[in-house]
């Protein structure tokens, strides 16, 4: 009897501790991004470089604030516009965040990372195995639906011209911070799509790997 109590505690255990795991998913309210901070563009350009040798440390929350805010920030509240430009401001490119402990969009409104979807997506976003142990890949996605009047040809076009605008952006910020990143096209898009549960005119365009640099 002694032994079916303990066996029935810890199956209660088991499901309490679970549910307390599924309730921490929920949207991480990002700092505000350090506009004092960063070494002159001139340096930054001068350090920009691709490096696959990452760390699996965590990077901390201000950190992943700022590169978030880099990538596509509103740095122009008035307005609502981006730190990277867009075709006819269609804002098409959403930057996704897959981290250990799920997938998560980034709003730049309010500056947060919203959840959605509770798994680590991370292997799936790069056929190279340092990508799966990355603190963070950024996942950069166009939404055809925004881009009215455009067509077929001027959507891929444009996404793919707009998602390396934002891109870059990152690279110039880890080449100000010391951080290791690289773009990578790499990806079995249709496969993430699918994993990232997209609408149709939803696509991939490049995922983002970050992390410190293993020295």
């Amino acid at each position: 009897m002694k032994n079916v109590l303990l066996s029935v505690g810890s199956i209660v255990l088991s499901f309490v501790i679970a549910g307390a795991a599924e309730q921490k998913f929920e949207p991480i309210k990002l700092p505000a991004p350090q506009m004092d901070k960063g070494r002159p563009l001139m340096q930054a350009l001068k350090n920009r470089q691709s490096l696959r040798n990452l760390s699996p440390d965590k990077l901390p929350l201000q950190e992943l604030g700022n590169i978030l805010w880099s990538a596509r920030g509103i740095n122009r509240p008035e307005s609502g516009k981006l730190t990277a430009p867009t075709a006819k401001n269609w804002q098409e490119i959403d930057v996704y965040a897959a981290l250990p402990g799920g997938l998560y969009l980034y709003n730049a409104k309010d500056h947060v990372l919203a959840p959605v979807l509770n798994e680590d997506l991370r292997q799936f976003a790069g056929k190279q195995k340092f990508v799966q142990t990355a603190p963070v890949v950024l996942i950069y996605t166009a939404d055809f639906d925004k881009m009215t009047g455009a067509s077929d040809e001027n959507k891929i076009f444009y996404s793919a011209t707009d998602t390396g605008f934002i891109s870059q952006n990152v690279y110039l910020y880890c080449a100000s911070e010391g951080l290791a990143t690289v773009v990578l096209g790499m990806v079995d898009k249709p496969q993430l799509q699918e994993k990232m549960k997209l609408r149709p005119a939803q696509r991939v365009i490049l995922s983002q790997p970050i992390g410190y640099a293993v020295k």
